[in-house]
């Protein structure tokens, strides 16, 4: 069985439970600020996992594509990826742990085909600190689940990780209990930082043994599931949301419990084959296979470049499908990292020209069978794609040409100078060090740390300027900047005005000289569209409207006040309110926490400077005030 007819076999298996199929959400959630991307099925549904009524009912499964670039670092090895996709069922206030062990044991087992014998699990070992018990419930339940297919299963003690690499596994044991920072759920981590109101509660985790033979006993210790080794795979989640932490910091039982599980639908697959090579599966495999026909060189001599080249072009085309591009900010730019250290992995290989054109349609056919309804863009990924190749090999020459200009005459180069090629044109550092032992180009032990230093010294530079990021898109609460601000909800509400009633900020970037604003709208604006918002502006800064606040609760300021906001299932139920103009009949009235100005007449003169793409769907002003 291959990985779309488990896709597939999974959601027909939920609806055979009674389960309703909810669409995925896209991997850039419009209006989270939280998260660059998706990175888990149940972080669409977690307002829903919060008590909120969903509509489709109590029982929901979906099958959710995630991005998770903290693990890019890691790549390489057979099981880590950055794209996944997650298999998920929830039970919101309906079944509880029987029912979900039962259900994701059948799946695994007469759907899929998993060898019983060959499964594994993991339950919380309870805290005594928190007068949390351990969880008996579903260690009892998987005994029986395992004992109606003949096999005994045992139960071993184990506490952390750690633990569990000096005592390892001991004969006939099956279920393993590990403390809370394996085996607890909260969106704070362990029972420590479970923040104070959030539903929480034991997990119990599912893992596939590929043979003990996998294990590097001197690397990583004696096997048991939690181990960092290769013998054990976790391919699902049942997390039991049963408590909720107190204001005093204890725990007590939920009234209604939820259920949320997620499966690895490409580990799973690789369970389905035998093979703990996440990138042998259906879904991975062609892609390698095509890179060996270009390269000539084989998969198991080149297992680190070909896994990242697969992994990060298909995560490329998930976001270009999605109607995202290149850029060098936020997800464009984790989008374009992606695209060029899977070009760059491909010279490793021998790969010096274009090669996206034959791995990309590859890619799309695979993914295939997933909805329109996210995948909205299929048809221009491909040359999105093809655009941003051609431009970083054309970034690739340009750095070249560049370290061949620093070194004409000293034949020497340091390691700032080789953070400034990387950092201006976009020139690997590992590329400029090969060039310059190409060319015989004298390198400074410590142009390393000369580079670290550079790169560390940008960091801080770009942490402190997107520290506003979270505060409105302002870079700092000066006078200039608060004026800008403000300006912001005056052009909204032309927009929504006189271009597009569903005109929505998609972002901004706020500074002392100019203010960048995002919105949508399904079209270029047009010259005459574009006079009339910067009239209709500053006709309200001539008026000199006044600009108040007050706090309401939000469903006062969503139902009554009908005030403009854009994430109201995460705002608190006091919110700050910002009215422009008449109060019953106001210019702007908009959710935000400011700062603003009091009269709009202190702004001056509006002015839009550019109009233009910021990606599909979304067009970008900057403006000034002169």
């Amino acid at each position: 069985m291959d990985a779309n007819e488990i896709r597939q076999k999974f959601l027909e298996f939920e609806v055979s439970k009674g389960h309703k199929v909810i669409q995925p959400a896209p991997l850039v959630l419009e209006g989270d600020p939280t998260t660059l991307f998706t990175g888990s099925g149940m972080q669409p549904l977690l307002p829903y996992l919060l008590g909120k009524e969903h509509p489709l009912g109590t029982r929901l499964t979906d099958s959710q594509p995630s991005m998770r670039l903290q693990d890019i670092e890691d790549v390489g090895d057979p099981r880590h990826t950055t794209v996944f996709e997650m298999l998920g069922n929830w039970s919101l206030g309906d079944y509880f742990k029987e029912e979900q062990i039962r259900y994701f044991f059948e799946f695994l087992t007469r759907v899929v085909g998993l060898d019983p014998s060959k499964i594994y699990v993991t339950c919380f070992i309870g805290n005594e600190k928190y007068g949390i018990p351990r969880d008996t419930e579903a260690a009892e339940i998987w005994q029986r689940v395992f004992a109606e297919t003949g096999i005994e299963a045992k139960v071993a003690e184990i506490g952390s990780a750690a633990d569990g690499d000096k005592r390892g596994i001991r004969p006939g044991e099956r279920i393993f209990f590990y403390d809370d920072h394996e085996n607890w759920w909260s969106r704070g981590g362990g029972c420590e930082t479970t923040p104070i109101g959030d539903p929480c509660g034991p997990d119990s985790e599912v893992f596939y043994d590929f043979g003990e033979d996998k294990q590097d006993v001197e690397k990583y210790g004696l096997s048991h599931p939690a181990s960092d080794g290769a013998r054990f795979m976790e391919i699902g989640n049942q997390v039991f949301m049963q408590y909720r932490r107190n204001e005093d910091g204890t725990f007590s039982e939920l009234e209604k419990k939820n259920v949320d599980f997620g499966g690895g639908l490409e580990r799973i697959a690789a369970a389905a084959i035998g093979s703990f090579d996440v990138f042998r599966i259906s879904l991975m495999r062609p892609i390698i296979e095509k890179l060996e026909k270009i390269s000539g060189k084989s998969y198991e001599n080149n297992t680190d470049e070909m896994r990242v080249i697969a992994d990060h072009i298909r995560g490329a085309y998930l976001l270009a499908a999605q109607g995202l591009v290149p850029s060098n900010k936020a997800h464009g730019y984790a989008m374009r990292r992606l695209v060029r250290r899977a070009i760059l992995r491909a010279l490793d290989l021998g790969i010096a020209s274009d090669f996206l054109a034959e791995i990309v349609p590859i890619v799309a056919s695979n993914y295939a069978d997933l909805p329109d309804s996210i995948l909205t863009h299929r048809e221009v990924a491909l040359e999105v794609l093809l655009r941003e190749e051609k431009a970083f090999r054309k970034t690739l020459n340009n750095g070249i040409r560049e370290l061949r200009k620093i070194t004409r005459n000293s034949k020497a180069i340091d390691g700032r100078e080789i953070f400034k090629l990387q950092d201006t044109y976009g020139f690997p550092m590992e590329l400029s060090v090969e060039e310059c032992y190409r060319e015989g180009i004298q390198l400074s032990e410590n142009y390393r740390e000369e580079f670290e230093e550079a790169l560390k010294e940008q960091r801080e530079r770009s942490q402190t300027a997107s520290k506003g990021m979270f505060k409105g898109g302002l870079e700092d609460h000066g006078e200039q900047t608060v004026k800008y601000h403000t300006a912001t909800h005056l052009l909204l509400a032309a927009l929504q005005k006189l271009v597009s009633s569903d005109a929505c900020q998609k972002g901004s970037n706020i500074t002392a000289d100019r203010v960048r604003f995002d919105f949508n709208l399904d079209h270029k604006m047009t010259p005459e569209e574009l006079a009339k918002v910067e009239a209709q502006v500053n006709e309200w800064i001539s008026a000199d409207l006044p600009v108040v606040f007050d706090e309401y609760d939000k469903e006062y300021a969503r139902n009554v006040l009908k005030a403009h906001g854009q994430f109201w299932d995460k705002y608190p139920e006091k919110l700050k309110v910002y009215t422009i103009g008449d109060f019953d009949a106001p210019v702007s009235r908009e959710v935000c926490g400011g700062p603003h100005v009091e009269l709009t007449g202190v702004l001056g003169h509006f002015k839009i400077v550019k109009e233009e793409s910021s990606s599909a769907g979304v067009r970008r002003i900057k403006a000034v005030l002169k």
